[in-house]
């Protein structure tokens, strides 16, 4: 079993994860973003735009300031990354598609959609056709998308359930997106038909190149960390992970103050040293697995979108920030584009962290990314301990 201190245990990981290579001095183009992609395997989307949609971090994370509207042109137009349910809703290379038909088989166990089906069984067929006559296309172009029930967000037409179901089982897929609004397109003519046409793997085997896949992204973690990656369930996941462990494509380690087993991929490296900073999207593969951040960086991390503002600790929007191979502050902010302004809600440093040095790579970081951004300032809010030193830094 291999033996890890818990510093080259945070090194490994960072390193898997893309934290080593210096950053792009020069222009970012489709190569950097094609090597982000697949060192990472999969980039989650999400839909609040506080600050930046949660997409585009990773690559800034990684690269430095690059051009949106040339990333956008890639992952809906280059034919080289398609969207589905991986981590949570995810942008995954298009090669990787064989590997998710066995949740596109699984169907579906959702009761707002067989209630529908009850009332209207055509539903489904119909909303296809119409797709592959129109496509593609959003829910309000259908012509009957169905009216929405009273209640809240998640309380979707009939039109946009039929076609989530479609999204669901493979049968459509998302050609782009609009302002991030899903336009949606029969699965045929989006991903390649070269791809198409791989085999398709047997359930155990795409689950079980799926955990590989984790584990060379993640450098190491435990069968929790691995199964989460792409969300498998833990009990299918550990005979699984055992396997890849008997056949020598994944180590058992033993990492300095971890109560459980964890696993290194044989092609994991400690790199000598982590340097330079990052601002974390809270929805980085880095930092996802909230369990698994707190063991290698004692950071513990919650976010609070959901949380009544009067119960807030940090903020609506916290972004973790890394310094040096260490998760030092939480930065809570938002991007007041008719104003012009970063705000820098709240500033928060972690226990032991050199404030002013924190805070005087921060401000660095925070005007890069308003420059990223389109933004002309960048705005202090007097909230939390590294709000005073980062003021002055700015």
């Amino acid at each position: 079993m291999r033996r890890l201190s818990l510093d080259q245990a945070r090194r490994m990981a960072l390193g898997a994860q893309g934290f080593t290579e210096p950053r792009r001095n020069g222009r970012v183009d489709v190569r950097h973003f094609r090597r982000v992609l697949r060192r990472l395997g999969v980039v989650q989307l999400d839909s609040v735009n506080v600050f930046v949609r949660t997409h585009y971090m990773p690559f800034f994370s990684r690269l430095g300031p690059y051009d949106r509207d040339a990333l956008d042109r890639w992952l809906w137009r280059s034919g080289e990354v398609f969207e589905y349910w991986a981590h949570e809703a995810s942008l995954l290379p298009v090669e990787d598609h064989p590997l998710f038909r066995f949740r596109m088989a699984a169907g579906w166990h959702w009761e707002r959609l067989e209630r529908t089906l009850e009332e209207r069984p055509d539903l489904l067929d119909r909303v296809e056709a119409e797709v592959a006559e129109k496509g593609p296309l959003r829910t309000a172009h259908l012509s009957d998308p169905g009216a929405k029930p009273d209640g809240g967000m998640w309380n979707w037409s009939d039109g946009k359930v039929a076609l989530e179901a479609l999204f669901l089982v493979g049968r459509v897929t998302t050609a782009y997106r609009e302002n991030f609004v899903r336009h949606y397109d029969l699965t045929s003519r989006v991903i390649p038909q070269e791809v198409l046409d791989l085999p398709t793997p047997d359930d155990e085997t795409a689950q079980t190149e799926l955990l590989e896949k984790a584990a060379r992204a993640l450098g190491v973690g435990t069968y929790d960390d691995l199964a989460d990656y792409y969300r498998i369930r833990g009990p299918r996941a550990r005979p699984l992970i055992e396997r890849l462990v008997a056949d020598g494509r994944l180590v058992e380690a033993q990492v300095e103050g971890w109560d459980r087993v964890a696993y290194v991929h044989p092609d994991a490296v400690v790199p000598r040293r982590v340097e330079g900073s990052a601002l974390l999207s809270p929805f980085d593969s880095l930092v996802w697995h909230r369990p698994r951040t707190e063991r290698l960086f004692g950071f513990r991390y919650r976010i609070e979108i959901y949380t009544p503002a009067p119960k807030r600790v940090y903020g609506y929007y916290v972004l973790p920030y890394l310094l040096d191979g260490r998760l030092v502050a939480r930065v809570d902010l938002k991007s007041e584009r008719k104003g012009g302004r970063l705000q820098v809600k709240g500033t928060f440093a972690e226990d032991g962290a050199d404030r002013p040095a924190v805070a005087k790579s921060l401000a660095a970081d925070l005007q890069e990314t308003a420059g990223w951004l389109g933004l002309a300032d960048v705005e202090v809010h007097r909230n939390g301990d590294l709000a005073e030193h980062l003021a002055k830094a700015l």
